[in-house]
């Protein structure tokens, strides 16, 4: 979603005034069984894949058949429009409600998405898969041209220049789904709930791909939705490649055309 906007260029001397395409950041809260579990900033659209992913991240679910329904409650802003901002989200009646661990206790930004956790081990959760024992094996060549081929999906970025992107490949390098979305860990998941809705989790034998750095969190995200392998174009954190190689998860970073680094499982990369 995209919004045009004027502004003010200025390039040396010279000032013109022109419109501008903006990437759209609004709030989505999140509500399950009643109880609020977390407001991020996000780009609208796909919002259900957006909750899915979460909940799969956070341990809360493993298949479609885990939520009952979601749907948009009432809202509207000042010209009475509908906002799309807050989700309901029901269920199974044998799935537990979410952990006070995957509550948010702060409005997460579109930049981080572990503000206001009651601590860093909170968000340990522990996988439903093991993603150690995934034996899937991935070119050089392959995992090298992920960044292009992510970067050719990012359709709003090429109006905007404002989104990240994140996207599932196959270990053969195949497309299978590409999010953008103001937040990195917003596009994971995204990506994670279409995968899940699909009934493709555990996602077994493929390759998250995401522009910019690799996070604690995003490694977490992978590991749980069962993915042996993420690469990233920038550089991962300290705690992110610990827990790729607590995980066995494959992680790479500063990925080019003809370089990378491997900072966990580099035996899968041949």
């Amino acid at each position: 979603m995209t919004v045009r906007r004027k502004t003010t260029r200025l390039a040396g001397e010279h000032r013109s005034v022109r419109v501008d395409t903006l990437a759209v950041e609004e709030p989505l809260e999140l509500r399950v069984g009643g109880e609020s579990l977390q407001v991020t900033m996000r780009t609208p659209g796909d919002d259900f894949d957006l909750a899915a992913g979460y909940l799969l991240a956070e341990g809360v679910i493993t298949k479609p058949a885990d939520i009952v329904s979601m749907r948009y409650c009432a809202g509207v802003d000042a010209d009475g429009e509908q906002t799309y901002n807050l989700l309901d989200i029901a269920l199974a009646a044998d799935v537990p409600l979410p952990p006070k661990s995957a509550k948010r206790n702060t409005t997460v930004t579109s930049a981080c998405g572990v503000c206001g956790k009651d601590s860093l081990e909170d968000v340990r959760t522990k996988a439903a898969w093991t993603v150690a024992e995934d034996d899937t094996t991935i070119s050089a060549d392959t995992l090298a041209s992920l960044p292009d081929r992510l970067r050719r999906a990012q359709k709003i970025f090429d109006r905007t220049g404002g989104l990240h992107a994140a996207g599932l490949f196959t270990a053969a390098g195949d497309l299978i789904t590409a999010k953008e979305d103001v937040g990195r860990h917003n596009a994971v998941d995204k990506v994670l709930g279409q995968a899940l809705r699909e009934g493709l989790v555990p996602l077994r034998g493929n390759v998250l791909a995401v522009s910019g750095r690799a996070s604690f969190e995003l490694v977490q995200k992978a590991v749980m939705a069962g993915i042996p392998a993420l690469a990233a174009v920038s550089a991962p954190s300290s705690l992110a490649a610990e827990l790729a190689e607590e995980s066995g998860l494959t992680l790479a970073g500063f990925v080019r055309e003809d370089t990378m680094n491997l900072y966990a499982r580099p035996d899968r990369i041949i």
